[in-house]
């Protein structure tokens, strides 16, 4: 079993995944704390957009999607501020309108033969030292933003009505922690796709919640969690030559599924 660390694509894989876990387990918290699960699940379709526009205008897929992600995450926040009665329509229509984009340019892109399975489903295994460098960026901005601005993301995400009193800008950081959702979303593409990247987010902190009573604590235990989910899920990937993106949500759904009946128990 140890023979296949031998090879390159393996541990891209791995460093990815533990890359990938960080970042799922910092967002994936005030994603659910702060009840933004759609949200994000727009954001994340949508930035099928990018992919499209990047794969027609030959650049780096995830900087595409990057970019696209950031933007939709932008227009969410500011049409869901004020209207949040109407979040899911609003969210319907960015996340249709991404994916119509996306569909679009691939259409006209010529000579197109890139797989977009792979970034629908997430095929970690085929992870490149560009995508490392990529991830590694994006995990070290989101660590040290959430780091810097801890205490206004914690008020906010627990009482922003509160928050508000005490003269912190709930806007900003509503809109702050949804570029950041943005963010994890386009680090995970690679590992479970944009289809399956919201259950990497909340499944880890779902089980997190049950083991801790603080946000930061709640943060670190799902980061464990997810590493532990991608890792087995990368095994079972490449025993079985099955995808990857399943794998990792079918084994985070068992340990799930194990750990409360353990609980229970």
């Amino acid at each position: 079993m140890l023979e296949i660390l031998e090879y390159d694509f393996i541990q891209n894989a791995l460093l990815a995944g533990l890359l990938i876990s960080i970042a799922a387990g910092i967002i994936g918290s005030l994603v659910v704390v702060n009840k933004i699960t759609f949200l994000t699940g727009g954001i994340a379709h949508s930035s099928y957009g990018g992919i499209g526009i990047a794969i027609y205008l030959g650049l780096p897929v995830l900087f595409g999607a990057t970019v696209f992600a950031l933007i939709t995450a932008v227009i969410i926040a500011i049409l869901t501020l004020n209207n949040r009665n109407r979040a899911d329509a609003i969210i319907g229509m960015m996340w249709a309108f991404g994916m119509a984009i996306g569909i679009i340019f691939v259409d006209l892109t010529p000579g197109y033969n890139v797989d977009l399975m792979s970034y629908l489903f997430g095929s970690i295994i085929a992870v490149s030292s560009d995508d490392i460098i990529y991830m590694t960026v994006l995990d070290v901005f989101i660590v040290l933003i959430v780091m810097f601005f801890y205490k206004e993301i914690l008020a906010v995400s627990y009482d922003s009505e509160f928050a508000k009193l005490r003269g912190i800008n709930t806007k900003f950081f509503y809109t702050l922690i949804l570029v950041l959702a943005s963010l994890c979303v386009v680090a995970a593409i690679k590992a479970v796709g944009l289809i399956l990247v919201i259950a990497l987010l909340t499944i880890p902190t779902y089980l997190a919640e049950a083991f801790s009573n603080k946000l930061s604590q709640m943060m670190i235990i799902s980061s464990i969690f997810a590493s532990i989910f991608t890792l087995s899920g990368l095994v079972i990937s490449y025993l079985y030559d099955i995808s990857s993106g399943a794998s990792i949500i079918i084994s985070a759904v068992v340990i799930l599924t194990l750990v409360k009946l353990i609980k229970r128990k």
